[in-house]
């Protein structure tokens, strides 16, 4: 079966920026709550000396995550375009979304609340 480019690659390379820019987003927050609780590279998580180690690593824990989680979703996102660019675009903006809703939610310090990216929730 030949792959023929069609317009709806467009989406395909626009989710896949989307995803980077949330990657960019959990970083920057990283970022901004190191300096906010006193966390000093190359010190990954907040000891629990620290009276916002919790709030901290939460924060920490969403970007982790979401960084673990980068490869299967640009594979899944890259394997399936050439062969349905909609689905795939569909799909990665679904999961761009949950990326988001992931990411605030676990980042209030409260790791339950990572769970409001996952269906049915």
């Amino acid at each position: 079966m030949p792959l023929v480019r069609q317009p709806q690659h467009g989406y395909v390379v626009l989710v896949a920026a989307g995803l980077s820019v949330v990657n960019l987003w959990a970083v920057l927050n990283v970022g901004a709550e190191r300096r906010k609780f006193s966390v000093h590279l190359p010190q990954m998580y907040a000891d629990k000396s620290n009276p916002n180690a919790n709030e901290f690593n939460c924060i920490q824990r969403a970007h982790q995550n979401l960084v673990k989680n980068f490869p299967a979703s640009f594979a899944l996102l890259f394997t399936s375009a050439p062969f349905r660019p909609g689905i795939a675009a569909a799909a990665g903006i679904v999961r761009v979304a949950r990326f988001v809703m992931y990411v605030r939610g676990y980042s209030t310090g409260d790791p339950e609340k990572r769970h409001h990216g996952a269906f049915g929730s």
